[in-house]
């Protein structure tokens, strides 16, 4: 059985996934393009207690975000805007603000995946040096053929990743079966050319 669609991407990782910078990432979710998320504990905003999951302003943090990559790893933050709020809570307590490290600052797996959909990064992915795939790719063509004549077009792109990987864990012999985005890429034509899409 497959794993469930990862839940979140540090900034690192996601500057590796797409081959850009942590400020470049920064820059566009300063234009709304992407959310940057964390966790704390506990932090006061006037009469409000607010913990979990929180968005930050990379405005707020612009430091953190320099292309020459001399700025602070920390630093204090007094605006967040808490989950299911769309309004900017500014912190009382702690008086100083709250500590955030670079290396906790997050990116939903859901707002990636949306991200890389918009933008059709994973086509512009590299697509291998020539050697033989470990994977039966051909034989998995043949399975997204047989699911789409029998079932129909799934609702959403992630159900039929999830049923490819399903097939992929039945078929293969030495238990290997290919990551969610090289399914995803292999499949990425082929879901839009079924979804009536360019």
């Amino acid at each position: 059985m497959a794993l469930p669609q990862r839940a979140f991407f540090t900034l690192h990782e996601t500057a590796s996934r797409w081959g850009c910078t942590i400020a470049d990432i920064g820059g566009w979710a300063t234009e709304g393009k992407l959310d940057i998320v964390t966790g704390v504990s506990l932090a006061i905003c006037g009469d409000e207690k607010v913990s979990g999951k929180i968005t930050i302003s990379p405005m707020d943090m612009l430091p953190l975000f320099r292309r020459s990559g001399t700025g602070p790893t920390v630093i204090k933050l007094q605006r967040i805007k808490p989950e299911h709020s769309e309004e900017w809570c500014y912190v009382t307590e702690p008086a100083d603000g709250i500590e955030v490290s670079i290396a906790d600052l997050l990116i939903t797996g859901q707002d990636v995946l949306r991200f890389e959909d918009e933008y059709d990064l994973l086509r512009r992915i590299g697509g291998g040096t020539g050697a033989l795939s470990p994977y039966d790719w051909e034989g998995m063509y043949v399975a997204l053929l047989k699911r789409v004549h029998e079932h129909g077009i799934p609702e959403t792109q992630a159900e039929l990743i999830g049923y490819l990987q399903d097939w992929f864990a039945d078929v293969a012999e030495n238990g290997e079966i290919p990551d969610e985005s090289t399914i995803r890429r292999r499949l990425r034509p082929f879901w839009r050319a079924m979804r009536g899409e360019k």
